[in-house]
């Protein structure tokens, strides 16, 4: 891990376009300021793994084979819709 030590409106740069900044710094906090390119998911960590979680229950979740044989059918007859056109 790379620790720096940095005050109010110093940044450091990653990569080569995403900065960040100490907006201001309390005795029990900071605020940092991100700026990156909107591809660039921020998250904070709690939240992303919350996300993570979500997730991992989603793809360990089974389907009934109606609801996949409902999909399959309306998957297509989208296509033939969209071939028609």
């Amino acid at each position: 891990m790379l620790v720096l030590s940095r005050k109010v409106n110093q940044s450091i740069i990653i990569g080569d376009n995403i900065e960040v900044m100490v907006v201001d710094i309390k005795p029990d906090q900071i605020k940092l300021g991100i700026v990156a390119p909107d591809n660039v998911k921020i998250y904070r960590k709690e939240i992303y793994l919350e996300i993570q979680k979500a997730n991992i229950e989603a793809m360990n979740k089974k389907v009934s084979p109606s609801i996949l044989k409902s999909i399959l059918k309306k998957t297509k007859q989208s296509n033939k819709d969209k071939k028609k056109n």
